[in-house]
Formats: structure tokens, sequence, C-alpha cells
């Protein structure tokens, strides 16, 4: 054969390329349209059926996996791309944490954390070695069991806006001490296998120095180098620049630290945490946002495409048996520290306890590390990951199921009415929310008698924690008022901020204890006409924006530059001429032809107004 014809490709190999390049583009494009399917219809139906995202995408992959459906294809490749979306969660998250509240948190982080991964992982690790795993492979099962899903736990958590919670907080600090945990036990597996060497003092010491020196290189270097970064790139004013930068930061400091050996996704949460105060954390966020949701939802689609439906069939006791002791030893745990916290209340520590008893993703690293090793054969390798996926399933059921009972246990359990023992106040105070807080506080300091009534129990029971005087009940009942001295008092405080309820209490008082004096708090204008109707002076009609929003205003001329004195003139005459306002539209607000002429013909009179005091305020005008 010639030079000639050994370069050229034959016919036959090109037909073969083009074959094996459209089967590749068809695998692609097979799990694009499976994905985006799964996104559309199952997380639709999940959300509408109260169920969350999360079990949506779970539920999806279980379906089209390759135990049940067989309709996606191989996970491999896609598993590895989905874990960028437990890294841009985590850098989302420490965006939220500057410095400061992550420095407050410590205690919660390596206390709360360290006691349970230390105590998860001695239960589960002794429950390993009794089920007659050898012992250093019951050490390391019980550790890789200690771990939680930090990508489920915060996501549910995001959903139904419990990260402020305070059993999210804690949540969040026990997750967060788990990806700092996963270092020194990746570490340790090797030291643990049948054929390990001992590492020298020198080694484990140069080991260690050089997560510290990583560490402190992306906090200093981030320090130095990000705002400045994000300043310049900013003055280019291309938002793909932007957003490919804001990417690059996360996916860098990502890499270097897996290059590093630890996790990823604790270096996107440094990343994070240093750009938490400066000025471009919300544009940054608004750019990661899309891509961490879509890639979060590939990685929950992943696990339940790789839970195997065939061994659970196969062997339903033995993967029960192992979920059931997973769940209920975490669950003891994650109990345990919740009271010791002394932070939460019994339904705080079984959402605690619900968020976080399950199995985590990284435990499917370190089971695959320990059998590298030979640490686990796999037969226990694969029941091991069989259950710590169906734990991560269960996770999302298990809050909503705990969550309802929680709810009908509220219901039940509620009083009709506290017993009120404070028999001569002066003044009741209706609703101890926002504005009612403020009221009875001003009260409290002036010694004036009163009594405090509000409709939800967790707001009495978070307020008497503060020493608060407050009772349970609904204001709007007669024989409670009546209970809580209204016939005696003089002032009655009507601060709820349904507007429905409002007005029913309004009415009812007004009936049955007309000596008293109602001081309302209105939502708006129309509101306040309502109230009106029920003969309450206008002058006790209070909008519960109107102050505020005239003190921006205020604050806002002073900032354009205005003269303090002039602008505090300025939005006093405006209060002025609103309520008077309030009082001619009162007449007229069930017209809304009327009521919109009115609101025109004042914007003119006031624009007169303040020209007029601008003219005289010029040296011609003396």
């Amino acid at each position: 054969m010639d030079a000639s014809s050994q370069g050229r490709i034959s016919p036959i190999e090109m037909v073969r390329s083009s074959i094996l390049a459209d089967v590749e583009t068809s695998h692609f494009l097979q799990f694009a349209v499976m994905f985006l399917a799964a996104a559309v219809v199952a997380v639709s139906i999940s959300r509408r059926a109260g169920l969350g995202a999360v079990l949506g995408y779970l539920g999806a992959g279980a379906l089209i996996g390759p135990h049940v459906l067989g309709l996606a294809p191989d996970m491999h490749q896609a598993t590895q791309f989905s874990d960028l979306g437990v890294i841009f969660l985590m850098f989302v998250i420490g965006l939220e944490l500057s410095p400061q509240r992550l420095w407050v948190m410590r205690r919660a982080v390596f206390g709360a954390g360290t006691a349970q991964v230390v105590v998860s992982a001695l239960l589960l690790g002794a429950a390993a070695w009794l089920a007659g795993v050898p012992r250093n492979a019951a050490v390391i099962v019980g550790l890789g069991l200690a771990l939680s899903s930090t990508a489920i736990g915060l996501q549910i958590l995001a959903e139904r806006k419990e990260l402020a919670s305070t059993h999210g907080r804690l949540a969040f600090a026990i997750l967060l001490f788990q990806d700092l945990a996963a270092i020194p036990i990746l570490a340790l597996i090797p030291l643990l296998g049948p054929h390990a060497v001992a590492a020298s003092p020198a080694a484990e010491v140069l080991a260690v120095a050089k997560i510290i020196a990583v560490i402190a290189a992306i906090v200093i270097g981030g320090r130095l180098l990000l705002r400045p970064v994000f300043r310049t790139v900013a003055g280019l004013r291309i938002p793909e620049v932007f957003t490919a930068t804001a990417l690059l930061v996360v996916l860098g400091v990502a890499w270097i630290m897996q290059m590093s050996g630890m996790q990823m996704s604790l270096g996107a949460f440094l990343a994070g945490v240093l750009l938490a105060d400066s000025e471009y954390r919300h544009e940054i966020e608004a750019q990661i946002e899309p891509f961490k949701g879509l890639l979060l939802g590939l990685f929950f689609l992943s696990v339940g495409v790789s839970l195997d439906v065939g061994l659970v069939r196969r062997d339903p006791l033995q993967i029960a048996v192992l979920v059931a002791a997973l769940l209920l030893l975490k669950s003891a745990v994650l109990l345990g520290i919740g009271k010791a916290s002394g932070k939460l209340d019994l339904a705080g520590n079984l959402r605690l306890a619900t968020l976080l008893a399950g199995g985590g993703e990284f435990s499917f690293v370190v089971f695959s590390l320990a059998e590298q090793h030979g640490l686990l054969d796999p037969a226990r390798h694969t029941a091991l990951v069989v259950a710590v996926t169906v734990s991560m399933v269960l996770t999302p059921l298990s809050v909503i199921m705990v969550s309802r009972w929680l709810a009908g246990r509220k219901t039940a359990a509620a009083p009709a009415f506290d017993k009120i023992t404070n028999e001569s106040p002066r003044v009741i105070v209706a609703g101890y929310g926002r504005v009612g807080q403020i009221v009875s506080r001003i009260l409290r300091a002036q010694r004036v008698a009163f009594t405090a009534l509000e409709t939800s129990a967790e707001q009495v029971d978070f307020s008497r924690r503060f020493g608060s005087d407050i009772y349970f009940g609904d204001p709007g009942r007669p024989e409670l008022l009546r209970a809580a001295g209204a016939d005696k008092a003089e002032v009655f405080v009507l601060a709820t901020d349904d507007p429905e309820a409002n007005l029913r209490t309004a009415r009812m008082v007004k009936r049955a204890f007309p000596h008293l004096t109602i001081v309302a708090r209105a939502r708006n204008r129309q509101h306040a006409f309502r109230l009106m109707d029920l003969s309450i002076a206008d002058a006790d009609v209070v909008r519960e924006t109107l102050y505020s929003s005239l003190e921006m205003t205020r604050r806002v001329l002073i900032g354009l530059g205005m003269d303090p004195a002039l602008a505090s003139e300025r939005v006093d005459k405006f209060r002025v001429h609103d309520a008077h306002l309030l009082q001619s539209q009162y007449l007229v607000y069930d017209d809304e032809a009327a009521l919109v002429q009115s609101s025109k013909d004042a914007l003119e009179d006031l624009q007169r107004l303040f020209e007029a005091d601008s003219a005289s305020q010029t040296p011609d005008a003396r």
C-alpha cells in the first residue's frame, strides 16, 4: 500500500465516523429532552400537588432510569456535570453570609456540627460492626452515613422559605461542618485499607499545611483581587462578560479546591462569603441563579436515575433495615442536638431531624473510594448506595408529612383562649404583630396597664419568651373582650393586619362596647373609608405605611440637596393636605369617577401650593 493510499480515509471509515457522531449527538439530545421533560412535566405536577420541586425531579429520574422505563442514557457524565449544581448552590448561600455573620455562627458550625458527625458516625459504625462489617470498614460506613444531603436540605429550606428560621440556620451550620469534615474522611480511607501504609508525620504535617495554605490563598487572594476584577468588568457594561466572570470565579475556586484534594463546594462557599459584602453581590446572584436552578435539577434527576429499583425488589428487607437504621439513629442524634441547643421547640426539632436524617451525595464518593481500597466488597457497596439513595428520596416526603402533622396538631391543640389575669386594663391591644408590639412597648414604658390579644399561638409563644404579657384569643369575640376587661378599659387599639377581620372586630366593639375609643390600623385608603363608615374618627384611623412613607420622602428630598427644614415643611404640608383629602374623598369613595377626579384636583392643588412656597422664598418675592 503506497503512502497516498495510507493518507486517505476510506468511504467506509467516513460513514462509520458519521454514524458514531450521530449516535453521540442523539445520545446528548435524548438526555436533554428527558431532562427538560422532567423539569416541565414532573416538577409542575409535583409542585401543584404541594410536594415540592425536589421530589418531582427525584421521581422523574427514577421513572426514566434504567431500572423502570429504561429511557435515560448513561448518566455517568451527566452526574459529574450535575455536581456543578451543588457548587453553585453553596456559592449563592455564601453570598448571603458575610464574614461577620459566619463568625457569629462558629459555635453552631463547630459545636452542633461536630456533635452530629461524631455521634452519628459512632452509632452507625457500631451498628455496622455488630451486623458483621469489619472494624475498619465499619468506621468508614459510619462516617459516610453520618453525612446528609446539602443539595436536598438547602433546596427544601429555600422552597419552604425556612432558611432564616431557627432550625434552618442550625441545619445549615451542620451541613457546612459536614463539608469541612469530608476532607479528613477522604484522607482516612487509604489509611484504613488492608494494604495501607502509615504516612510519616512529616507527610501528614505537609498535607495539613497544604490545606491551610490553599484556604488562606483563596481568602487573601479573594480579598485583594475579586472586587477590583468585578469593578473592572462592571465598567465594561457588557452583561455577557460579567456573567462569564462570575462563572469563572465559582468554577475556578472549585477547581483549585478539587486539585488540592478538598470539597469543591467548600471552595465555592468561600468565594461567595468573600463577595457577600461587595456592591456586586445582588448582580452576581442574579447571573448565577439560572445556572444553579438547572444544574441542581440535573443533580436531583441523576440521583433518581441512579436508584437501583431492581435491588429494592430483590432484597427489600435488607434495604428497609439499612434505611430504617440510618433514619432512626440520625434522627435520635439530631433531636438530641436540637434539644441541647435550647433554641428549638418540638416542632423545630422534628423539622431538623427529618431534614438531615437521610444520607448525602458525598456518601457515594466515600463508599466508592472505600471499595477501591478494599474496605467494602461490591455487594455491600451497592446495598449502601441504594440505601442512601432511598433515604434521599424519602427526605422531601418526610418533611411534608411532618409539617402537615405539626399543622394538624397545632390546630387540634389550640385552646379556646387563655385565662386573663389582668382585670383592669386602660387599653386593649388587638393584634401583637409589627404594629401592636410597638404600641405595647411604649405603653409598658409609660406604666399604662394594658391587655394584648393575639390570634396566632406561635406569636404568643414567641413573644412570651421575651417577657411580654400577651394572651391567645380572637379579639372579635365579645366574651373574650369582657374577660380581658374591655368594659372597664378606655381605648381599644385595633392593630390586626387582616382588613376583613379588622372590620369585623371594629363593628363588634362599636356595638358591644360603645364607650371605647377605637384607634384602628388601616392598610390603605379604602380600608380607612370602611372604618370611617363605622363612625370611627378619621383622626383615629391610621394608615400603616403613611408615616414611614412620609419619613422616607423627607430623607429622599434631603438626599437631593434640599434643606432639611424645608424638606420637613414640605412633608408636613403634604400630610395636612392628604388628611383633608381623605375627609373629602370619604364622601364620594364609592363613586370611582368622582374619586379619580378628586385625586387629580388634589394633585394640582398640591403643586400650586408648593410652587407658591418656592416663589415666596426667592429674593424677588420680598
